[in-house]
């Protein structure tokens, strides 16, 4: 995963924080929701790296 990548992931998921809170702060169950929904991608998001970083380091420990 590139290091962009990360750094796009977590602002997500810190931006997905501060919703849920405002939501939570100001009873909008919509703001919260889609807080929880962009923390939720961008989990996903982070997984889905993580799976592709350690299939590369299989196949570049297989090739040596």
């Amino acid at each position: 995963m590139g290091l962009g990548d990360k750094f796009k992931n977590k602002a997500q998921e810190a931006s997905g924080k501060v919703k849920e809170s405002v939501g939570d702060a100001t009873n909008n169950e919509d703001l919260q929701a889609e807080g929880v929904k962009d923390q939720a991608a961008a989990k996903a998001k982070q997984a889905g790296e993580a799976v592709k970083d350690a299939a590369k380091d299989v196949r570049d420990d297989f090739n040596k």
